[in-house]
């Protein structure tokens, strides 16, 4: 039997061993397999050769939408499920994927769908125990535990689900090939089994996927290309908010994201997210300011915290939380070069408030301004906020999307807003005259409108 090398990491292949895999460039990651013959491979076969059409005839109103009845899981899928399609959620262990996957499966049961739960990774029992405790017990709603491909397949074969959900595409496994469950060859034929299920009979089917230490989902790249929409379930698990991100979707927007808030009773949809992440905030605070971040088509207010001390090692500690690292360098090179701020026997921590992940360049001017607030221990005062990207310069540059991000921060009551001066063209008077609009060309401009 010939055998050949996959990198675990991106599923490269090859017939000889090397140290480093020349697609990823990473170290070590190649695995021994078997060449499988292709007559033992796939077991699920479309049930109609494919022919090719012209492309006005085809009928593009074929794919239906299935609402969830989630308001914030159907946004962010472009307005429903489509049938047929194959969709890969991934997320760290325990931030609320089998959860989210069941709720989903109540919702959809409760319309007369007919659900397949395939718990590999527990028994039914003890599914069930969690599905009682978020109240999940349609009839509709069929659980399976068991890891074999050819057993999950007579299921789906006999049940005949509107909706199968595979928990998780790592554990499940084909005895026809020699590679133990989650390499990468069974993780790589398994999902191409289950997308011809979901293309061939028409189910939408779930994946759900575990993630590397890297944050990466795990097994061959190849596994996110096969599906039709790739899902990331974020969130710190000491905080209850959960932010679900589109990375790849072939029915929407990639863009796009959906806040949850984990509680005794399962994840619950977060409408207002701005009133979420700022309830909790003290105001007239030195190092706090508001920023309007963007994620997708929605705005929402939050909040950055800084804190500068001075250090009692030769090193002083830079460290943040749910900020890119290497901006915050930047910016406290700025503040010492432009402004003169002398930060070098100083320790700097920025975080911010929530638990989230944001690495949008208009939060630049905020975490500035906070670590300026911080360092003269001024308040940034509590009705304004501020937005704008920072370039290496000290100049304050334009950010994209304005009018929806003032939108918010009128709606949510504040009455000052620090911009770039650029932003200032081409808004609508409706705006100008509910909320004061300060305009700034540099970084020492808006520290002294501020903190003066």
């Amino acid at each position: 039997m010939k055998v050949t090398w996959a990198c675990r990491e991106c599923g490269h292949s090859q017939y000889k061993w090397t140290g480093s895999c020349p697609t990823c460039k990473n170290w070590n990651t190649f695995i021994e397999e078997q060449i499988v013959k292709e007559e033992k491979r796939f077991e699920s076969k479309r049930p109609e050769k494919a022919k090719a059409v012209r492309i006005c005839d085809v009928n593009a109103n074929e794919y239906k939408r299935i609402a969830t009845k989630m308001g914030e899981f159907d946004r962010l899928l472009g307005g429903g499920l489509v049938g047929g399609s194959l969709l890969l959620v991934g997320g760290e262990p325990g931030v609320g994927k089998s959860t989210l996957m069941l709720q989903i499966a109540n919702a959809l049961a409760s319309q007369g769908l007919t659900i397949l739960y395939v718990c590999g990774e527990e028994s039914a029992e003890q599914t069930s125990l969690r599905a009682k405790r978020l109240g999940v017990d349609h009839p509709n709603l069929y659980l399976l535990s068991e890891t074999s491909f050819s057993a999950i397949k007579a299921q789906i074969d006999q049940i005949k689900p509107d909706v199968a959900i595979i928990d998780s595409i790592q554990i499940v496994y084909k005895s026809e090939l020699p590679s133990s469950p989650g390499s990468v060859v069974q993780v790589r034929e398994i999902a191409t089994e289950f997308m011809h299920l979901a293309k061939g009979h028409g189910i939408t089917t779930f994946l759900i996927g575990h993630v590397t230490k890297s944050g990466e989902i795990a097994g061959p790249r190849v596994l996110e290309h096969l599906v039709d929409t790739v899902l990331d379930f974020e969130g710190d698990r000491q905080h209850g908010f959960r932010l679900l991100r589109a990375i790849k979707n072939r029915f929407g927007a990639t863009d796009e994201i959906a806040i949850f808030q984990m509680k005794e009773t399962g994840l619950m949809e977060v409408p207002n997210p701005s009133q979420a992440f700022l309830e909790e905030r003290m105001k007239e605070i030195p190092g706090s300011a508001i920023v309007p971040a963007l994620e997708g088509a929605r705005s929402f207010l939050l909040e950055i915290q800084a804190l500068v001390t001075p250090s009692s090692y030769p090193n002083p500690t830079r460290r943040s939380a749910g900020l890119d690292q290497n901006r915050l360098g930047l910016l406290l090179a700025v503040l010492d070069k432009r402004v003169g701020y002398n930060l070098h026997n100083c320790d700097v921590f920025v975080a911010l408030a929530g638990g989230l992940k944001i690495v949008e360049p208009a939060i630049d001017l905020g975490i500035l301004l906070s670590i300026a607030s911080s360092f003269t221990n001024r308040a940034i005062p509590s009705d304004c906020i501020v937005l704008g990207e920072v370039g290496l310069g000290g100049e304050v540059r334009g950010v994209n999307r304005i009018e929806a991000r003032l939108k918010e921060a009128i709606h949510m009551g504040f009455k000052k807003c620090i911009l770039p001066k650029k932003n200032l063209k081409g808004l609508s008077s409706n705006i100008s005259e509910k909320i004061s609009l300060v305009g700034v060309e540099l970084v020492d401009q808006a520290i002294q409108n501020v903190l003066s």
